[in-house]
This record gives structure tokens, C-alpha cells and sequence, in this order.
């Protein structure tokens, strides 16, 4: 299969950017002044990462539309207010994770932004759920630009008077040079921050815009630090279609009214866990020292038993320290519970940690 390029391909390539493979795409995984840089800055002022790749879907439809959605996504979207956001998930029948995204209401239905590994098997997934009364497409006219940081306000304030207005997780349409703008209060690194989709032919001088007030760009080795300082999941690290939402400790994305009611995918065994709890639970995770435990290190409890394993782990450069997520038997996922790490055959101590590590700065 050919790998794809998002519209900025080329002007990354000017910007010095080192690419990967990453979920069909070749995308940056850093620029010339590295990770840590990138991470830094990012938290001391603002970054912006090019994330085109995602799919931007939308669905719509009459009244139906919600009642079918609902169906595969446990949100309460009949509640869901005009260019608002949440957070949730697709479920599969046994209540896993086909995907987690971000869904927001449009005045014709919905967007959602995939996962771009999953988006084509999301599509497939929701379209068993809709009727023929129901339009749905990917827009692949539109890229998507996540600008981050402490300045991202102020900075997007110069270009599209008004965003300062938006709150967390709320959007609304913006002019940019006779062009439509969908900018989002979102993002995924614990910033305050924004997601803005554009046309393509108009993404290049959004660009301009941000490195001319001093923005860096920002690869995937940054977003990665970052997202984990924050305590967020990487879909097909930390989530996939064998761990649910109460596993993942992400029972707060299941809406208190799909709760009580159900009536989504995998409701029996989720109602089964909300009540009587689950036998592993994502917790957050300290090593001690400098040593980094990577995705598949083996977590053991001090007695020695064999008792979970890491999804994610790096050095949190904002918290100098190493830091890390899993999955333990719910027995030791109480904060402070001493655990062992088994890096390249030794032993090393840990305990299981509040998250984020970092604290989010999220503008509600």
C-alpha cells in the first residue's frame, strides 16, 4: 500500500523535519532542534503539529442520526449543544475500544475526528448503524493543525478575532481570508490550545502565520511526551478492541445517562464492571532513577508476582523524570502502591502514581 502524505509534506521538508512511517502516513517524528526542545517549548509557549492524517468525518442527518450513533458511541449526544465537543469511544459487542475520538455537534449532525490507523474500519463500523436517510463522508479536502501551548491564544486571537471566547472542548467558524476555518478549544497535550481544520489550498499561510510569530513546529517524538505527561491515551498502546472504558479507567467518557439507560454495544459487560469493578485498571506509573520503562515492560508487585505490563513510557521532560502508563491487576492500582519494573532482565523499583503527571491548563 502506498504511503500517504498529508498537504504539507514538502514545507515539513523545508522545515528540516526527520519522517516515519506512522499509521500509513510518512509523517515528522521530530525537527532540527529535536524532542526536548520541541516539548519544552510547546509547554512554555506554544507548538503547532500538522495532524492532517487524522479523519475528519461527518454524518448528517434528522433526529435518527443521534439514536442510531448512540448505538456504537456512549456519549449522550441528544444533550450534545451546537459546537460542542466530547470525548468517547466506538464499542465493539463486548464493550471494547474500536476506537477513541472526538465527536462534536454541526448544524447538519456531527464531525468526528478519527484516529487515523482506524479511520477507514470506523467508517465501516458506524455505516452498519446508519440508514439510507443518513449522508456521511471523510473530508479529505480539509487539513487539520493543532496549535498548542500557553501563547495559542493570544497568538490565534491576531488571525481570527474572537477564539479567545471559546471555552474547553466548544468550537465555531471563523473567516480566514475568505475561506472557512472550524476551530476547535481542544487538543492533546494538557495545554490550553486549539484544533483547526482549513481547506488545504490554505494551510501553507496559516502555517507562515504561525512560524512568523515565532510558533515551532512539532513532530510525533514531542506529541508523545507530552500526551503522556498529560496522562492521554494512544490508541493501540494504551487502548484497543481487548480493554474497555472501565478497564482504561475512562468510565467519566461514558455519559451518566448511557450509564443508567445503556443501550450501546458491549452494555451488559460494562453494566457487569461499573458494578462490580474490573480485574485490571490503566493507572499511572514513577519509576524510580532515570531508568525509562517502554511499552511491554513487565510490572510485578514487590513480592514478585507478575502483575500487569507498561503501554506507554518515555521521559517527561516538563517533570524531568521518567514516567509511564499500564495496565496491573486492580488489587495494586491504589496510588503509592510500591510495584517492580523488569527492564532488560533487572528488577527496578516503582509505584503507581496520580495522573497527569503534569498538571493540564485547560481554559473551562
Amino acid at each position: 500500500m502506498e504511503v500517504q502524505k498529508t498537504t504539507l509534506y514538502n514545507y515539513h521538508k523545508n522545515l528540516g523535519a526527520k519522517f516515519v512511517p506512522f499509521a500509513g502516513y510518512e509523517m515528522p517524528i521530530q525537527y532540527k532542534e529535536g524532542i526536548v526542545k520541541e516539548h519544552i517549548s510547546t509547554r512554555s509557549y506554544a507548538g503547532f503539529f500538522d495532524v492532517s492524517h487524522m479523519g475528519q468525518f461527518f454524518l448528517e442527518g434528522d433526529d435518527t442520526l443521534i439514536n442510531a450513533l448512540e448505538k456504537i458511541i456512549p456519549a449522550d449526544l441528544k444533550s450534545l449543544k451546537l459546537n460542542h465537543s466530547k470525548y468517547s469511544f466506538l464499542l465493539n459487542e463486548n464493550g471494547g475500544i474500536i476506537d477513541d475520538l472526538i465527536i462534536t455537534k454541526t448544524l447538519k449532525g456531527f464531525c468526528i475526528i478519527l484516529n487515523a490507523a482506524c479511520k477507514n474500519n470506523d467508517v465501516k463500523e458506524i455505516s452498519k448503524f446508519l440508514s439510507k436517510d443518513h449522508k456521511y463522508f471523510m473530508n479529505s479536502d480539509l487539513s487539520l493543525i493543532a496549535l498548542q501551548g500557553p501563547k495559542s491564544v493570544e497568538i490565534l486571537e491576531k488571525l481570527t478575532p474572537g477564539v479567545s471566547n471559546l471555552k474547553f472542548m466548544t468550537g465555531a467558524n471563523f473567516n480566514f481570508e475568505g475561506k472557512n476555518l472550524y476551530i476547535t478549544r481542544s487538543g492533546y497535550t494538557g495545554e490550553d490550545g486549539f484544533e483547526i481544520s482549513i481547506p488545504n489550498q490554505k494551510v501553507e499561510k496559516l502555517i507562515q502565520f504561525l512560524i512568523d510569530n515565532k510558533v515551532n513546529p512539532v513532530g510525533l517524538g514531542a506529541r508523545d511526551t507530552l500526551r503522556l505527561e498529560a496522562g492521554l491515551c494512544l490508541y493501540g498502546h494504551d487502548l484497543n478492541q481487548e480493554i474497555n472504558p472501565i478497564e482504561a479507567n475512562l468510565k467519566w467518557a461514558i455519559a451518566k445517562r448511557r450509564r443508567e439507560e445503556g443501550g450501546f454495544n458491549g452494555w451488559e459487560k460494562i453494566k457487569e464492571l461499573l458494578t462490580s469493578g474490573s480485574n485490571k485498571k490503566r493507572v499511572g506509573i514513577l519509576p524510580e532513577g532515570r531508568v525509562i520503562a517502554r511499552e511491554n515492560t513487565k510490572i510485578f508487585s514487590e513480592q514478585g508476582e507478575e502483575i500487569g505490563v507498561i503501554t506507554s513510557g518515555t521521559f517527561g521532560p516538563s517533570v524531568k523524570a521518567p514516567v509511564a502508563m499500564g495496565y496491573v491487576n486492580s488489587n495494586f492500582s491504589k496510588i503509592g502502591t510500591k510495584i517492580q519494573l523488569e527492564v532488560r532482565g533487572k528488577k527496578h523499583e516503582a509505584k503507581v502514581s496520580e495522573l497527569p503527571f503534569f498538571k493540564k491548563s485547560y481554559v473551562k
